[in-house]
Order: C-alpha cells, then structure tokens, then sequence
C-alpha cells in the first residue's frame, strides 16, 4: 500500500511511502485486540479502593438492647453493617490488576489494529518535522492544514521530539507518541493516524516477524 508524503502545510510532495504488508495489511485477529485493549486498561487501575469492613469500624461493641423480648431480632453490635455507620460487607480491597499478556499476542494486536485503520483508509503521511519552541497555536495550524481539526488524531514520531509533544499536550482531540510507545487501544481510539515518514520503518522493524 502506498501513501502520498505530506508536508506540514497539508500539501503533496513528490515523495511516496509504501506500507509494509507484514504490518498494515493482515488479517486482523480480533480477539487479540480484545486482550491487549484489556491489558492496556487494566494497567491503568490504581487498585487502590478501600472500605472498612466490620472488624475495622471503630465503634462500640456494648449489647444495644436485650436480647430477648423486644419483639425484634437480636442486635450485640453498632459495628454491624445492619446500621447506619456500620462494616460494609465483603467491601473492595486494594488489588492489582494487571495481569501478563504474552509480547507476540501484543504485537499481533497492534498489527490487527494497524491493519483495520488501513483499510479503513485513516491513515496519513507526514514528512518529519519539529517546531522551534512548544506551542499549542503551531499543532492547532497543522491539524488545520490535515483538515483534521474535527477529529481525534494519533500522531505517531519516529524519535521523541519534546516541542511537538508539548505543543499538543493541551488539546483535547489529539495525541502525540512515538513508535515504540503506540499501542492498541490508543490506535484504536483515534478517528484518524497521521504517520511520520520516520516512524513507518521504526514501526516495520518492532513489528517485524
């Protein structure tokens, strides 16, 4: 699959970038995505919730009432999670979520989702560039010159490039990463990926099998 090169003023040049096969144009397996997406989101839970349970409520434990007659069931306990104020029962605890996913059923995720975004025609090329100083009005302009202004966009370097990045930190609809960070769910969540002209043979040589 070839792809016209664009500058950052959202015209043509003479240049053309062919997609690898082996990356952009597989079948994709869908229940891997599935896994990575699921890996990917689990690792973003801080597992930190916490509720006191009954031995943990720092309440009395003097007999409220007698235990029989009263006409009503037997109570020994404020710390009770019957009353208002009382233990919560089986409450969350702080756990870990992540869990190990095997790195070739990530890479076949990534490839997968590549691969519908090329299909889906909603993938770009853009020669390299950088900006002189950080910011937010020269990201605002060259998403304007894409005509991408409208959607949300994944823009993919080859090499960390700290101004761009920052440029596009504040905005709403867009990301910037590198190549070696992209993954799945990231891919999957933009409307539209804009590639540069760097990041295609970074992203053949991580991806390669």
């Amino acid at each position: 699959m070839q792809l016209e090169v664009l500058n950052i003023s959202g015209k043509k040049t003479d240049k053309k970038v062919t997609l690898p096969e082996s990356v952009f144009a597989v079948q994709p397996n869908d229940h891997c995505i599935y896994l990575d997406v699921k890996h990917y989101l689990a690792n973003q839970r801080q597992g930190t919730h916490k509720s006191k349970e009954r031995a943990e409520i720092a309440r009395t434990t003097k007999k409220l009432k007698r235990q029989k007659g009263t006409g009503g069931a037997r109570a020994g306990s404020m710390k009770s999670p019957l009353f208002i104020g009382g233990g919560r029962v089986f409450g969350p605890r702080p756990r870990d979520y992540s869990f190990k996913l095997n790195k070739k059923v990530k890479d076949l995720a990534r490839i997968s989702a590549l691969s519908y975004k090329a299909q889906d025609k909603a993938i770009a090329v853009l020669e390299d560039f950088n900006f002189e100083a950080p910011k937010t009005k020269n990201f605002v302009d060259l998403m304007k010159n894409l005509n991408l202004s409208d959607k949300k966009t994944l823009v993919v370097l080859g090499n960390l490039n700290k101004n761009v990045y920052l440029s596009s930190r504040n905005l709403q609809g867009a990301k910037v990463v590198i190549a070696s960070d992209l993954n799945t769910y990231d891919i999957l969540n933009a409307e539209q990926l804009v590639l540069a002209e760097s990041s295609v043979k970074v992203l053949e040589t991580i991806l390669k099998k």
